[in-house]
């Protein structure tokens, strides 16, 4: 028998490093995992280590517990529940039915310490390369391996692992997890059956690109590990074109990045706004663009595709990444080589087709901007189909 109270699952947990302000896309997937739950009338709370000078403002109760800064990985943090009484307090006294972990690191321990202590089920998604993280952060291979293990040790002890598509198991059985893993998508809150042509057009005005000029897009952590660097030499190539580029976000190579573009004199074409928490700002971005350019090969199923694909700005991505696994070249999106001059060749040829562009947004609209609502439908399946197992042990 499901643990409940009506329809509703006791308290459901969701547990991650990060969430607003900080924005990511695990931190954007625990944001809409709690929101939609909440609306279906699920019991929801959010477990995620503090941010200074931040005050939550959402409809379902949050816990966050003591964190310090991590050094060169600004705006994340390190939490520190352990030396945090008021927090251990009030996170005991709840009773809940299920708990899911969105990291393996704080608050993935936590879940697992809960889930023990209340015999009920834990969920964890994997979700990002987190080798690649500890080999830039430790700059030593072995111990980056050690640190990957450990990982590993934390999702063999959840109840169920979940990826969000396909082509990240091939990551995680890298890593050395051999345990059964289950396919979850990531949602998008973009997506949307209103025409989006009136958008796009206001957008276009309120940022002031004009008709004749193509408008790229970057939305997520400046680290060279997404290949910012091949972006902003691309676009030095092409620069006797007429075109603007936005980078959204933040990261430890902000500042070079920022130098480099001023070294190559994209001064006039090249803007860096910055982290954009508010949504509805983020969707003018979005909406405006003519093409988002994430040749990133460190991404697992970036959510950031989808946004742009919901908003019917098609991707550009490197062939056989993992960012790349729902787009077919020339039909919903477009593929590189893993260079610069792929890159380069391709803007050159698309800002000679912008039929070909619309196209492939109308497509990319249609093929991989799944709402969060829906997904959050069968999260919720999962979640009581789970605690239903869980039971009849």
């Amino acid at each position: 028998m499901i643990d409940t109270v009506g329809d509703a699952i006791k308290t459901i947990g969701i547990f991650n490093d990060s969430f607003p302000p900080i924005m990511d896309g695990v931190s954007l997937a625990t944001q809409n995992y709690a929101y939609w739950l909440h609306q279906k009338g699920q019991p929801v709370c959010v477990i995620t280590p503090k941010s200074p000078n931040y005050a939550d403002n959402e409809p379902y109760p949050i816990y966050r517990y003591t964190s310090v800064p991590i050094l060169g990985r600004r705006p994340y943090r390190i939490g520190l529940p352990e030396i945090d009484p008021d927090f251990n307090n009030n996170i005991h006294q709840i009773s809940f039915g299920l708990v899911h972990a969105h990291c393996p690191f704080s608050s993935g321990n936590i879940a697992l310490n809960i889930a023990k202590k209340q015999g009920i089920p834990c969920v964890a998604t994997f979700h990002s390369k987190y080798r690649d993280d500890f080999e830039h952060s430790v700059r030593n291979k072995f111990i980056a391996k050690l640190m990957t293990n450990r990982v590993i040790r934390f999702f063999e002890k959840a109840d169920e692992v979940w990826i969000p598509q396909a082509s990240v198991e091939e990551t995680i059985r890298e890593y050395g997890y051999k345990g059964k893993v289950e396919i979850v998508d990531n949602g998008n809150d973009f997506a949307s059956n209103k025409p989006i042509d009136p958008l796009k057009s206001a957008a276009r005005k309120i940022l002031h690109i004009n008709n004749k000029e193509l408008m790229f897009l970057f939305v997520g952590q400046h680290i060279w590990e997404k290949n910012t660097r091949m972006i902003v030499e691309s676009l030095a190539e092409i620069k006797d074109l007429p075109f603007k580029m936005f980078f959204i976000g933040t990261g430890y190579a902000k500042i070079e990045l920022q130098e480099l573009v001023d070294k190559l004199g994209l001064n006039s074409k090249v803007e860096f706004v910055g982290v954009i928490t508010e949504r509805e700002r983020l969707k003018e971005y979005y909406a405006a663009a003519d093409l988002f350019l994430f040749p990133s090969i460190y991404d697992n199923a970036p959510l950031v595709v989808r946004e742009a694909g919901a908003l019917q700005t098609p991707s550009i991505l490197v062939r056989d990444s993992s960012s790349a696994e729902s787009i077919v070249d020339n039909f919903n999106g477009f593929l590189i080589e893993n260079s610069r001059e792929s890159l380069t060749a391709k803007l050159m040829e698309l800002n000679n087709s912008p039929d070909k562009i619309h196209l492939a947004g109308l497509q990319a609209s249609q093929t991989i901007a799944r709402s969060w609502e829906s997904v959050t439908e069968e999260v919720l399946d999962r979640y009581k189909k789970l605690i239903d197992r869980k039971w009849k042990k």
